[in-house]
């Protein structure tokens, strides 16, 4: 081994004080870092069923039956076709979607499809319309996958075709974006 060049350093030996003084240092990291936790976690991943901080443990979706639509079938009573239930907007609280028409005795009413919210014990109620019976389109099947509603539609080429008989057949869906719900279609319409 060869002999330092350099002259032993006064501050390079260790004596006691230096030790207790890491000690000392160490324990008071320690002792602060007891104090400074973190907030406890409060995410939740859509349909878990986990609920976001502030939102109540369990919430029963909105009752298709406790809501007043937009509707005007007359005499006629309105009548829910389907319902999907989830959380469409990642509040941590249950939307509902219903398919809705008019009970006529014939034809092939149009549909409404509405969005459902309600807070506690109260009647739901509308805060979206997704499709509009005005638009004439029938539901044949309604879905809800990771936050994405999904319908198949069927309507009319033109206003000459019966009520009775759609002959376009189209599939579409909806997501919440920037306070919205924001529709696409993922393939073509198709007619039948």
């Amino acid at each position: 081994m060869q002999p330092s060049a350099v002259p032993e350093l006064a501050h390079t030996h260790t004596r006691p004080i230096h030790w207790v003084a890491t000690a000392a240092a160490l324990a008071g990291v320690v002792a602060v870092s007891g104090f400074l936790q973190p907030d406890r976690a409060t995410a939740a991943q859509h349909g878990t069923g986990i609920e976001a901080k502030g939102a109540p443990a369990a919430t029963t979706p909105p009752d298709p039956a406790r809501a007043d639509f937009p509707l005007d079938c007359g005499p006629a009573k309105v009548v829910v076709q389907k319902k999907v239930s989830g959380d469409l907007d990642g509040d941590g609280r249950p939307e509902t979607v219903a398919v809705v028409r008019c009970d006529a005795g014939s034809g092939t009413p149009p549909s409404g499809v509405y969005v459902l919210t309600a807070s506690g014990a109260s009647k739901a109620r509308v805060v979206a319309t997704l499709v509009d019976p005005k638009d004439r389109l029938s539901v044949k099947d309604l879905a809800l996958r990771d936050a994405t509603v999904t319908a198949n539609l069927l309507g009319y080429s033109s206003p000459d075709v019966p009520s009775c008989c759609p002959d376009v057949d189209e599939d579409a869906s909806w997501q919440w974006k920037n306070g919205a719900f924001v529709r696409s279609t993922p393939s073509a319409a198709r007619s039948m």
